[in-house]
């Protein structure tokens, strides 16, 4: 069986470590994949967002199944153009990935809904924000209206921060189109939980939950980032709360989305804050999220490329998904700079006996050797019968590792390990 997995990342190589576990997957192609992935997969040098290209090699090469697995070319209709040729997917068409595509449809779905979400405004025009947030309550939650690579978030602590945001999406473009429409947020207080699904747009199906760490910053201090770190299963989100969700959130984005004619097929991402009037919705991703997936898939005990048919096919609720008992912990490690200006071509050291722990996000091939050529540059696992255990086999592989001006948050689950006691 012939398999594409669309994308170039550390989500894209926990994708591929797991599908690989299948003895019908006899070849995968990463497109693009990077330098760690051509280790499990045969890279293509085609972007995530040509799809012309996508689609044409596909055809070309005869894929049976294909995984388009970021955001953009979900948006921009991979799926759609894929499923004309016959070739069958995993991921949803672009009509149901602007979930993630616009925050205002996301907001005005739950609105009609009554799906619990943060209360907030929209903007089109600088002059209304910058009036808006001169008596709004601080802080403040601002997001660029489309995709920004995980950054188009920005929480104003004061009216100076507010009116900066706010210039720098709508006047200086900082996140080109996605910033020409806002939304300003209400702040919501308490744990954040990240939940995985997948959902064949009738049954849905919660993967294990999981916690980001968002900031650069030790203490969640310092910008936000497309995550440091990642923790699961989340000690917050309890048997109790995972019901009042499945309840109130997921059985009811499902049928909203349906109900729109906007069926949603593939992996649906729930941020959720866990606030003291129950979970909301912060927001919404129409796919595996990153570096969420390097925890939850390790965790997998049911084969991937089976549920991922299932899903396709509409067969979900036939098809068991389980997950094991213990924990799991990724820790990024990230070039000096991240999530702004940073220096690449360094040279990593991974020993051999750490490598199948390792997922590779943004490194590439130089004459045989692995060299940096991203921000957030790996991805080190743990697995541990309970979370304690799992961070200390992270942190222990991540001191093993070295490249020049790596840097990495030294935090990552404390606060779950704190509130476990």
């Amino acid at each position: 069986m012939k398999i594409m997995v669309v994308g170039g990342g550390g989500r894209e190589h926990a994708i591929i470590r797991k599908l690989k576990e299948n003895p019908q997957a006899e070849t995968i192609f990463a497109l693009p994949g990077n330098g760690g992935i051509a280790a499990d997969a045969q890279c293509v040098p085609i972007a995530a967002t040509d799809i012309e290209g996508i689609v044409r090699f596909a055809v070309e090469t005869g894929i049976d199944y294909a995984v388009v697995a970021p955001d953009d070319p979900l948006v921009l209709g991979a799926v759609n153009r894929l499923e004309a040729e016959g070739i069958p997917c995993f991921g949803p068409r672009s009509e149901a990935a602007i979930i993630e595509g616009s925050k205002i449809f996301a907001k005005n779905l739950m609105k009609k809904y009554s799906i619990p979400t943060a209360a907030c405004e929209v903007f089109d025009d600088l002059d209304a924000a910058l009036a808006f947030v001169e008596t709004a309550p601080l802080p403040a939650v601002i997001k660029a209206d489309g995709l920004a690579l995980g950054k188009g978030v920005i929480i104003a602590e004061t009216r100076d921060e507010a009116r900066d945001a706010l210039r720098g999406m709508m006047l200086d473009r900082r996140f080109g189109k996605s910033g020409e429409r806002v939304v300003i947020e209400e702040f919501l207080t308490g744990p954040e939980v990240s939940v995985l699904s997948f959902t064949d747009g009738e049954t849905v199906v919660p993967m294990v939950s999981s916690m980001d760490h968002k900031r650069a910053g030790e203490g969640d201090t310092g910008p936000n980032t497309g995550g440091m770190g990642t923790i699961a299963p989340n000690p917050f989100y309890t048997p109790e709360i995972a019901e009042r969700c499945m309840r109130e959130i997921f059985l009811p984005t499902i049928r909203a989305m349906k109900a729109e004619g906007r069926t949603f097929k593939g992996c649906l991402y729930f941020g959720l804050m866990l606030t003291p009037q129950g979970p909301k919705v912060i927001e919404y991703n129409c796919r595996f999220g990153d570096p969420e997936t390097q925890v939850v898939l390790p965790l997998l005990e049911s084969d991937l490329l089976t549920v991922m048919q299932a899903v396709t096919r509409g067969e979900l609720a036939s098809v068991p998904v389980r997950f094991a008992g213990g924990a799991c912990c990724c820790v990024v490690m990230a070039s000096a700079g991240y999530p702004t200006a940073y220096e690449k071509g360094f040279a990593i050291t991974i020993p051999e006996a750490v490598r199948p722990f390792v997922y590779v996000a943004g490194a590439a091939l130089r004459d045989g050797q692995l060299v940096t050529s991203g921000g957030r540059v790996l991805g080190v696992t743990g697995l541990g019968d309970d979370l304690r255990a799992a961070v200390r086999a992270a942190y222990e592989r991540t001191a093993q590792i070295s490249f020049e001006n790596a840097v990495y948050r030294r935090d990552i689950g404390q606060r779950a390990l704190r509130m476990e006691g």
